[in-house]
């Protein structure tokens, strides 16, 4: 499951922004895993809360983000992500002036569980029906 967690200046965006931005965040992960595994949170930062190299910023946006039920197998796949999230990121950050950077932290897959489910692995027949069902349900494989 991702996570992501935006800190952002105070305002930065507005609640139809914020919408849009998970939307298109979600739509890169649910081409390989369930819609509701993807959790984004925003957390806005009041201006004097937000320091870079010691300097107060009140243009700055950083995103963290958690990946547990996917790892990337390799360095190219995981620039080709990185770019689609830039590419992504750049109406609301950008092409905003605002300046930004984010990174991502790989949790191996079984340290987690969904609803007291443990999920089910990768391109199964289990996951399928998740992706399907959009919901946690009972886990039928080993």
């Amino acid at each position: 499951m991702p996570l992501l967690s935006i800190y952002h200046p105070v305002n930065a965006f507005s609640i139809e922004d914020k919408d849009a931005m998970a939307v298109k965040l979600t739509d890169i992960y649910a081409r390989v895993m369930p819609r509701f595994y993807v959790n984004v949170l925003f957390h806005p930062v009041p201006e004097d809360c937000f320091y870079i190299g010691g300097v107060r910023r009140n243009n700055f946006v950083r995103i963290t983000m958690d990946h547990i039920a996917r790892a990337f197998p390799s360095e190219a796949s995981s620039r080709r992500f990185i770019d689609m999230i830039n590419q992504v990121i750049a109406p609301w950050v950008k092409d905003r002036g605002m300046d930004w950077e984010f990174h991502i932290d790989e949790t191996p897959f079984h340290l987690w569980s969904v609803q007291g489910y443990y999920p089910p692995k990768q391109d199964t027949v289990d996951e399928k029906r998740w992706i399907a069902e959009n919901r946690p349900s009972p886990r039928t494989h080993d």
